[in-house]
Order: C-alpha cells, then structure tokens, then sequence
C-alpha cells in the first residue's frame, strides 16, 4: 500500500492524490504539514531533509518532490498516457511540468502569501503588485498554449503536465486577486478539467 504524507490542504499533495485518482491507486495518508503534525520532527525529516510535503512512501522506497512522485507514480504503472513513453512527447509533458514548478509558482508565491494567506510579511504594495502581475503574465502564456494546443496543455490527451497546472490554474482562478484579465483558452480549459472526478475530489474542492 502506498503511503502519502502530507495535509490534504496542501496543493503539492493535491497534485499526486489527483495522480492516483487518475492512475486508480489505493493509497493511505497522514496528516503532516501546518495544523497537524510537525514536518520539522526528525522522523519527519529523516524521510525529507527539507522539512515539506508531500512525501510518498512505497514499501522501503521513500520519494519527496511532488512532481517527481507524480511522474514516478505514471512510470511506476507501465504504459499510461499520463506520461508518454516516446522522448519527443514525454518531454514536452516535463517542460510544463518544470515550468509549474520553476517559473509559475514563484510568479505567485509572494502576492498568494499577502492575499491569500494574509501575512503581515507580505504586505509591501510594490511587491504584491509586481507578483500580481507577473502571475497573471504567466497565466496569459498557459492561456496562449492552450489556444495552440487544443484541449490539454500538450495537445488532446490529457497528461500529468495538466495535473500539476490545473491545480496551478485553480489556484488563479479563486485567489482574491484586485482584477483578473479576460482569458477565455484559460476558464475553458478549468471548466474542461472540472469534469474528471480526480479534479473535484483532489483540486477543485480545496482552498487556492
């Protein structure tokens, strides 16, 4: 059986819970992270030195790095087309990946901190701004993707480059951002999402 640890909460958790949804994987999980238990016990962190969730136990193997537990889950399952097998089409299913990780969540992760979770360590209006901006900056690029691209992010099949990015998208969508530009490809592809029962259950049911 396969071990999640990690608060349900969490939008890295949500990610490889939504994975094996898709994947139909049973799985236990435990409650780790802010209001429940202390990522920063050392039985915690001898499984991940970083202190952070999600970590994915599977029998004697210990994983952490969400993106890397969700494409290690696909591979784990042989031939899915969550993760294409051939280098052309699984690598383009990793580059969105990446830039989820890399380039999308660091466009958002300060204005998400001042808006959302309310800091008092991010309230700087100049920053807040320049963060607002640049998430919806990269929101637009996603946007233009999908305008290319047709149904999913990669072309018609859907993939783990949309698990990671819908719960990126849904996150954009209900933040209490001060204005929100016209993206039409982008509330498409979030209502298109909306019909696969791992989204509702794992993503759209959480907070931003």
């Amino acid at each position: 059986m396969l071990k999640i640890l990690g608060k349900a909460a969490s939008i890295n958790v949500r990610k490889v819970l939504w994975t094996c949804a898709e994947l139909g994987l049973d799985f236990e999980r435990e409650d780790w992270g802010a209001g429940f238990a202390d990522t920063a016990q050392p039985q915690f962190l001898a499984l991940n030195p970083n202190a952070m969730v999600p970590v994915l136990i599977d029998g004697d193997f210990v994983l952490w790095e969400s993106n890397a537990i969700c494409r290690y889950l696909a591979t784990r399952e042989g031939s899915t087309p969550l993760l294409p097998v051939e280098p052309r089409p699984r690598a383009l299913v990793e580059q969105w990946m990446d830039w989820q990780a890399g380039e999308f969540n660091n466009a958002w992760r300060y204005a998400f901190m001042g808006l959302v979770r309310q800091s008092v360590a991010h309230q700087d209006p100049v920053q807040l701004a320049a963060s607002v901006a640049a998430w919806h900056r990269h929101a637009a690029i996603l946007a233009r993707q999908l305008e290319t691209t047709g149904d999913y992010v990669t072309g018609p099949q859907f993939t783990l480059a949309d698990v990671v990015l819908g719960l990126s998208v849904h996150r954009w969508v209900q933040a209490p951002l001060p204005e929100r530009p016209a993206l039409p490809a982008l509330n498409a592809y979030y209502a298109r999402l909306s019909e696969r029962a791992g989204f509702m259950v794992h993503g759209r049911n959480g907070p931003p």
